[in-house]
């Protein structure tokens, strides 16, 4: 019996590859292919909630940094945001670069549908989250030296190789913590990777384009010495390698491993019923 033969028998479905990738596949690209095709309202509102729903993550994260001089505890906080962008269906720049990937690859949607995507969801993001500050640097006066501070600890960095490495290590691990979440069904296994995640990205101090940005407008609200320009240097050079360290070492090899069934998809010899039927088992 050579591989191809005992993976089919391994296997609950008639493709020649594990059943858990054949899942992937085929949840991938559904929900993929629904977020490319969302319409223009949906897509825009979807995007300022992701902002919106990421502040409170920022609330929580300067309210316990104050509380406890903590960037570990601080960062568990800041997990709060993330659980609230799963639970209320909101959509993160960088959060998941696998669904719309694997649907344009299987021919369910374009690569200017993808670009749209992306760069919506960024705006919006800015936008709902510059609200969302806005109102907290008005509310919380006592906690806009917690803010700058905070700020200044992504702004300022002497070494351009350090800040690319810490906006790779930030998109990777968002992606990754949101591709663990739609892993499980076990909502105490997602608040705890989300937890993780923060205590992660917080804690270390990783640059996050759109997730650094809401501080850093809260901190420029509150009177910090932070012009436009600077924002727009540190936005320009965190934002590609956020990317980059999404698509390269997280989205890049999950694509690789099942390339041949979204190929299949694409040219027809799968259909993606089929696809979805046989990843039911």
């Amino acid at each position: 019996m050579d591989e191809k033969q005992q993976r089919e028998r391994l296997g609950s479905s008639d493709f020649d590859i594990e059943d858990e990738l054949l899942q992937e596949a085929a949840t991938t690209v559904i929900e993929g292919s629904e977020r490319l095709n969302r319409t223009w309202t949906e897509l825009i509102v979807t995007g300022l909630f992701g902002g919106i729903d990421v502040g409170l993550g920022i609330l929580a994260m300067i309210l316990v940094k104050q509380a406890t001089d903590s960037d570990i505890l601080a960062g568990m906080a800041f997990g709060v945001g993330l659980l609230a962008l799963k639970l209320a269906h909101s959509e993160l720049f960088t959060e998941e670069f696998l669904l719309p990937i694997n649907a344009v690859i299987a021919g369910q949607g374009t690569w200017l549908q993808i670009l749209r995507l992306w760069s919506v969801s960024l705006v919006t993001n800015l936008l709902g989250g510059l609200v969302f500050v806005w109102i907290m640097v008005l509310g919380l006066p006592d906690y806009h030296r917690t803010i700058i501070e905070s700020a200044a600890s992504y702004l300022d960095h002497s070494s351009i190789i350090v800040m690319i490495a810490l906006a790779m290590l930030a998109g990777a691990t968002i992606t990754l913590s949101t591709r663990m979440q739609q892993g499980t069904q076990n909502d105490v296994v997602a608040a705890l990777t989300c937890m993780i995640s923060g205590l992660l990205v917080i804690g270390l101090g990783m640059l996050h384009g759109a997730l650094n940005a809401m501080v850093i407008f809260a901190a420029m609200l509150a009177g910090a010495d932070i012009s436009v320009l600077d924002f727009l240097g540190w936005f320009a050079l965190v934002i590609p390698f956020n990317m980059l360290g999404g698509l390269c070492i997280i989205t890049l090899p999950r694509v690789i491993r099942t390339h041949r069934v979204l190929k299949a998809v694409r040219t027809g010899e799968l259909s993606l019923e089929k696809l979805e039927h046989q990843a039911m088992g």
